[in-house]
């Protein structure tokens, strides 16, 4: 799922920007897994909280997505590089997906963790 999303980023900003349409992608789909990824810890922690039960301290939550924000940026910066990109880009049937849908995605999954980390 994550794949075509990227591809469909890459190709919308490709007629326009042309080789810095890589880059947008690469941080669009970095922005939108650390999203979710922040979302999840965030309702983890809510849900702990709920429950009365010490998980982790707000430090070490913190640390903790910080190593997992290096890993998913390495992972991706990886993962998208010019051969994985060019077989993506065969592959995929072309979507109609709404760019400001694609965009409001990260959007919403930063709200929901905002939230969610007030509970705490």
């Amino acid at each position: 799922m994550l794949d075509t999303i990227y591809i469909s980023i890459f190709n919308h900003y490709k007629k326009a920007l042309g080789k810095k349409s890589i880059n947008i992608a690469l941080l669009y789909i970095c922005t939108l897994e650390l999203s979710i990824a922040l979302a999840l810890g965030a309702f983890f922690i809510a849900f702990a909280s709920q429950m009365k039960m010490l998980v982790m301290s707000s430090t070490k939550f913190w640390v903790l997505f910080s190593l997992i924000a290096l890993f998913i940026i390495s992972k991706n910066w990886m993962r998208y590089n010019g051969k994985k990109r060019t077989i993506l880009n065969a592959k995929s049937k072309r979507s109609d997906t709404s760019i400001y849908l694609l965009w409001l995605l990260p959007l919403g999954c930063f709200a929901i963790a905002f939230i969610l980390l007030q509970v705490q």
